[in-house]
């Protein structure tokens, strides 16, 4: 099928990401660029030589380079589950089965078709443990180490059947995971001094490996879910009468639950919604303790350094709409104190990864 370039002067969405950070890891940074980025990154340098072998329930059982996420309910180890189980049904892998003696051992390795930032390798670690924790793995490359098209970045010893049970999972894993995390450090680079943030537009049922993408990325987390946060958006506003009602509301939620940790974001979309916030922020009368954050809702760049100037620190900031590697950084420029981008999880390009076995 041929493909359709895009306008001249305009970066195709699946490479710009890729090119944009290809200049952010090899151009030189000014000295104030190095120290803004410096302490919320996690990419790092990595060793070029593989660790020494272990087997893959040890490695599965090693404290995380860069911790997921915490959530109340989702376990890894039965999203891990029930990707194998969909991939095998209660047959098998038939096509190993019938050509590949049981008792074959190979050796395969992971191989980097696209630059990028690596993400998975921990949870790549699980899932080898999940199918045969026998199977040896040897990494030169951690969670948030950039790799380079051609870098073999991971090898591993075992059954032929039980690397080739694990090859797609892990694959489909670490490729989305590697693409998330190599946007995210694209757009937080050039966001500085603001922070990235994903948003709850995530593949169903992978809300977790995600938003732990994100993280190994250099972002920082939003609400992991409706749970945790309380978000008033347009349609909480116009169902409860308003934004005043809106917010006195969820304060009274969340004395009745005993909720004293939970934070209120309010949303706004004018500069008008803005003024009505700062008024009952500032309004000795009105319990707004929970409210934590404003966002700034597909405003203008200048609408936005407005509202950032008139919130004078009360609250954080937050821009949201329009976000894209190539708006993100005049964003991140007026002041604001997060940037959330959905784009980040919903339209993200896999980084390009293989597995081989050797012959």
């Amino acid at each position: 099928r041929q493909s359709v370039a895009p306008p001249l002067g305009q970066m195709s969405t699946a490479v710009a990401p890729i090119r944009a950070f290809v200049r952010a890891t090899t151009t030189p940074t000014t000295p104030s660029a190095r120290v803004s980025r410096a302490s919320r990154l996690p990419i790092r340098a990595a060793a070029s030589t593989m660790s020494a072998p272990m087997s893959a329930g040890e490695a599965a059982a090693l404290p995380y380079t860069i911790a997921p996420p915490a959530h109340p309910t989702y376990s890894i180890a039965d999203a891990i589950k029930l990707a194998l189980e969909e991939d095998i049904a209660d047959v098998g892998d038939i096509s190993s089965l019938s050509t590949i003696p049981e008792a074959t051992v190979s050796t395969a390795t992971l191989l980097a078709k696209a630059d990028g930032v690596l993400a998975g390798q921990a949870l790549c670690n699980q899932i080898l443990a999940a199918v045969d924790p026998d199977v040896t793995v040897s990494w030169s490359k951690l969670d948030g180490d950039v790799i380079r098209r051609g870098d073999i970045f991971c090898e591993m010893t075992g059954k032929a059947h039980s690397i080739l049970r694990a090859e797609r999972v892990l694959l489909n894993f670490m490729q989305r995971m590697s693409g998330i995390a190599t946007l995210t450090k694209a757009m937080a680079d050039a966001a500085a001094p603001a922070y990235m943030l994903e948003t709850r537009k995530t593949v169903p049922g992978l809300r977790l490996p995600d938003k732990w993408a994100v993280l190994i990325g250099g972002g920082k987390n939003h609400r992991m879910g409706l749970f945790d946060m309380i978000m008033i958006k347009d349609n909480h506003i116009a169902a409860s009468g308003g934004i005043d009602k809106a917010v006195a509301n969820a304060q009274n939620f969340l004395k009745e639950k005993g909720m004293d940790g939970v934070k209120i974001e309010v949303e706004t979309r004018t500069m008008d919604e803005v003024r009505q916030v700062v008024q009952l922020l500032d309004d000795d009368d009105v319990v707004t303790s929970a409210v934590s954050r404003v966002m700034l809702d597909n405003m203008s760049l200048d609408d936005m350094k407005e509202a950032v100037v008139l919130i004078g620190g009360r609250v954080e900031t937050e821009a949201s709409g329009n976000v894209t590697l190539e708006t993100v950084h005049a964003i991140g420029q007026t002041g604001v104190t997060f940037i959330s981008s959905g784009a980040l999880t919903h339209s993200v390009v896999a980084c390009d990864i293989s597995l081989n076995i050797g012959t």
